[in-house]
Protein backbone atom coordinates (compact mmCIF):
# COMPACT_ATOMS: atom_id res chain seq x y z
CA UNK A 1 0.00 0.00 0.00
CA UNK A 2 1.34 3.54 -1.14
CA UNK A 3 -0.06 6.82 0.68
CA UNK A 4 1.16 8.73 -2.50
CA UNK A 5 -2.66 9.95 -3.43
CA UNK A 6 -2.70 11.18 0.41
CA UNK A 7 0.28 13.70 -0.23
CA UNK A 8 -1.34 15.12 -3.76
CA UNK A 9 -4.69 14.90 -2.09
CA UNK A 10 -3.27 17.33 1.03
CA UNK A 11 -1.61 19.73 -1.45
CA UNK A 12 -5.06 20.15 -3.43
CA UNK A 13 -6.77 20.90 -0.12
CA UNK A 14 -4.20 23.00 1.02
CA UNK A 15 -4.16 20.63 4.34
CA UNK A 16 -1.15 19.88 6.87
CA UNK A 17 -0.62 17.19 8.91
CA UNK A 18 -1.44 19.84 11.18
CA UNK A 19 -4.84 20.07 9.90
CA UNK A 20 -4.95 16.34 9.65
CA UNK A 21 -4.35 16.01 13.95
CA UNK A 22 -6.75 18.83 14.92
CA UNK A 23 -9.43 16.92 13.12
CA UNK A 24 -8.80 13.14 14.84
CA UNK A 25 -5.63 12.12 13.05
CA UNK A 26 -3.26 10.52 15.88
CA UNK A 27 -0.01 11.82 15.57
CA UNK A 28 1.50 7.97 15.67
CA UNK A 29 -1.13 7.50 12.64
CA UNK A 30 1.32 10.42 10.51
CA UNK A 31 4.37 9.17 11.41
CA UNK A 32 2.96 5.33 10.27
CA UNK A 33 1.76 6.76 7.16
CA UNK A 34 5.17 8.60 6.54
CA UNK A 35 6.98 5.43 7.73
CA UNK A 36 4.91 3.76 4.88
CA UNK A 37 3.53 1.71 7.98
CA UNK A 38 -0.28 0.08 7.96
CA UNK A 39 -3.06 2.18 9.16
CA UNK A 40 -6.03 1.31 10.44
CA UNK A 41 -9.43 1.76 8.20
CA UNK A 42 -10.54 3.89 11.01
CA UNK A 43 -8.28 6.35 10.36
CA UNK A 44 -8.45 5.79 6.63
CA UNK A 45 -12.22 6.98 7.33
CA UNK A 46 -11.05 9.73 9.72
CA UNK A 47 -8.69 11.30 6.40
CA UNK A 48 -11.61 10.62 3.85
CA UNK A 49 -13.65 12.68 5.23
CA UNK A 50 -11.19 15.40 6.77
CA UNK A 51 -10.44 15.61 3.10
CA UNK A 52 -13.59 15.28 1.47
CA UNK A 53 -12.18 12.74 -0.40
CA UNK A 54 -12.26 8.73 -1.51
CA UNK A 55 -10.29 5.95 -0.46
CA UNK A 56 -8.31 6.13 -3.90
CA UNK A 57 -7.32 9.99 -2.63
CA UNK A 58 -5.72 8.73 0.05
CA UNK A 59 -3.88 4.96 -0.88
CA UNK A 60 -3.14 3.21 -3.69
CA UNK A 61 -2.11 -0.95 -3.95
CA UNK A 62 0.86 -1.69 -5.27
CA UNK A 63 1.41 -5.44 -5.85
CA UNK A 64 4.50 -7.24 -4.04
CA UNK A 65 7.46 -7.51 -6.29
Amino acid sequence: ISYAPLQKTMEQRKATTYTLQKNGVSSSSIRRIKDGDSISTNTIDILCEILDCTVCDVIEYLPNK
